[in-house]
């Protein structure tokens, strides 16, 4: 094997089979025979052998080596960097290289960036590569037209991704594909489907872009109506990527019992032991509010990665299960799986909701310094509850003032939130006040305003905040719950009495309303916002969606079962504290999946512990 041609037909056939050791070898023995790599045969081909097997820092070394970088040599640089999911880092180095070393892409080059620029929705510098390709000699090149396809349909412009498809004269499966995902992903159903009928080469690629497109979208129960009719129609559909997304759904639509169905199929398909598939199994189960089964999962896996790892973290964290969160992330650090953002947002709220204030805080801090993460906004709203949550509110505030971002509403709501919690009168009035000047556009923020300002006997302020939310009930998205019973999902809105059971469902409340007052329940009607007379405030809380829903699901499930309900919005304090009461009356577990995070109501505690 001294042939230098033969050792290069080794190394291709490494690429080939996915072997990195086996190159790594060969390219020692290029470099101890003698051969060099100061030519492009040899390097460009290892360089693109290293990016093509995920060895991203071998490549990178190669690449610094190289004295002589040709067009190939950069287009081998930036795949691996796409490959190894640093989109970003791919457009730095092309912008670097175009100012020191006048880098003229060529039509590999091109479709590499276009692809980069999808990948991390970078359509600003997308629009200008683009305008530069249709100036270079490549212009008419079908292969660079297909990725920019890709790339504004990515970037949810399915209409600009539509005109560069017609200019195409050798459509193939990969534009149509691409488009379809656009139109699908843009929730613009139709378009989607008739492209999908009239395209000359279906196959399952173009199904699953529909089916994923159509997930992303927000339309999931017509992407499970799309893959139902497949399975009808005899077709075949095995593979893990169609099965990923339809957990991914099952999860959205927080629907237990369909995401069942589908793991059901992934285990028939045989698709158990797969990394992707598995981690969102883990996220679907805890979404779903079964996290045993979440915990199953990731037990039983033979491989596990970053999302694994953050997936079972964040579940746990959002379960109140935080003690138990904070156990897996010290396992994962001993199996030496770097932790990424999301595993630290997951972690610090474990803490948060446990009050372990100097764990959080190390934690923040070992992000940035061990790991050499960047915090975002998040990061910093969760720091905020976790010291607003000990009652250290000026230091909360501190935070707010001073991170590097601007804070958004929630972050000054969950501060007040504390406040009001804490008794802090003086400070909450003055973030109040704050929050009144920025102009809130959620309901529940409105009802803290309002809280703070009636407790400082402030009542000309409470006026101005029922004003407010008179016109953002105009605007707002009405409330809704759904119980999920199975084999049937029933959905109420709040207010609503006409449902076919009402009487049932009124009578249920009825006696459940007069059991909890006997256990010393009196009705919030403070949570009102309007002009009413006790008697309708007291009425209009009687009829909050999830109590509809859960009364529903007390007549129609099985004696003993837990009752899970998922709500559109945050869980109002007069239903948290009917659902605690209502758990010890009929000893049940009701699992309720609002806005925020879970609650799992049991003996009359709440997994919360009344923080949320």
């Amino acid at each position: 094997m001294n042939h230098p041609f033969e050792i290069l037909h080794q190394i291709k056939q490494c690429i080939k089979l996915r072997f990195p050791l086996e190159g790594k070898k060969l390219h020692a023995h290029v470099v101890k025979s003698g051969f060099g790599l100061h030519g492009p045969l040899f390097s460009n081909t290892l360089l693109y052998m290293y990016g093509k097997c995920g060895f991203l820092k071998d490549a990178l070394q190669l690449f610094d080596e190289m004295p002589h970088r040709d067009l190939a040599s950069w287009a081998s640089i930036f795949t691996s960097h796409n490959h190894a999911n640093l989109p970003q880092k791919t457009l730095f180095l092309y912008s670097a290289a175009s100012s020191k070393e006048n880098l003229q892409p060529d039509d590999f080059i091109y479709a590499t960036l276009f692809n980069a620029c999808a990948g991390c929705n970078a359509l600003k510098v997308g629009e200008q590569l683009h305008a530069q390709f249709i100036a270079s000699s490549f212009a008419d090149n079908d292969v660079v037209k297909s990725s920019l396809v890709d790339f504004y349909a990515k970037c949810g412009l399915p209409d600009r991704a539509r005109s560069v498809f017609n200019s195409i004269a050798l459509k193939n499966v990969v534009c149509w594909t691409s488009l379809i995902y656009g139109y699908a992903k843009a929730g613009r159903k139709s378009e989607a489907l008739a492209l999908l009928r009239n395209t000359p080469c279906k196959n399952l690629q173009t199904w699953t872009a529909l089916i994923s497109g159509l997930m992303q979208g927000g339309l999931c129960l017509d992407s499970f109506k799309i893959f139902k009719e497949l399975r009808l129609e005899g077709a075949y559909v095995d593979e893990p990527f169609i099965l990923s997304s339809l957990i991914v759904g099952s999860a959205t639509l927080a629907m237990l019992e369909l995401g069942k169905q589908v793991h059901r199929l992934v285990i028939g398909f045989g698709y158990e032991s797969n990394l992707y598939v598995c981690n969102a199994l883990i996220d679907m189960y805890a979404k779903c509010s079964d996290v045993s089964a979440a915990e199953m999962i990731f037990g039983n896996m033979g491989k596990r990665d970053v999302v694994s790892w953050t997936s079972i973290i964040v579940g746990m964290a959002q379960h109140g299960r935080a003690l138990e969160a904070l156990s897996l992330y010290e396992t994962m650090a001993l199996a030496g799986v770097k932790p990424n953002g999301v595993t630290f947002t997951g972690i610090i709220y474990a803490c948060s909701h446990a009050g372990l204030v100097e764990k959080g805080r190390h934690l923040f801090n070992s992000m940035v310094v061990d790991h050499g993460l960047r915090p975002s906004l998040q990061h910093y709203t969760c720091l905020v509850d976790l010291y607003a949550r000990s009652g250290l509110i000026e230091e909360a505030k501190d935070i707010l003032d001073t991170m590097p971002f601007t804070p958004d509403e929630a972050a000054w709501a969950s501060l007040l939130s504390s406040c009001c919690q804490g008794g802090k009168k003086e400070i909450g009035v003055r973030i109040a006040d704050h929050l009144l000047e920025l102009g809130p556009e959620d309901t529940s923020t409105c009802i803290l305003l309002s809280n703070v300002y009636a407790h400082a006997t402030m009542w000309e302020q409470v006026s101005k905040v029922r004003k407010l939310m008179a016109s953002m009930e105009r605007k707002k998205k009405p409330g809704y719950s759904c119980v999920d019973l199975g084999k049937e999902i029933q959905v109420f809105y709040a207010g609503e009495t006409e449902h076919p059971m009402r009487d049932e469902i009124f009578g249920l409340l009825k006696e459940l309303d007069a059991e909890i007052r006997k256990r010393g329940y009196v009705p919030d009607t403070s949570l009102v916002l309007h002009d009413l007379q006790h008697q309708e405030k007291e009425r209009q809380l009687f009829w909050h969606s999830e109590r509809s829903a859960l009364a529903y699901g007390l007549l129609k499930s099985a004696p003993g079962a837990s009752i899970r309900i998922m709500k559109n919005l945050r869980v109002c304090g007069d239903c948290h504290t009917v659902f605690k009461l209502i758990s010890n009356v009929v000893g049940r577990e009701l699992i309720v999946r609002d806005v925020n995070r879970f609650h799992h109501f049991k003996d009359g505690e709440c997994s919360c512990q009344d923080f949320w």
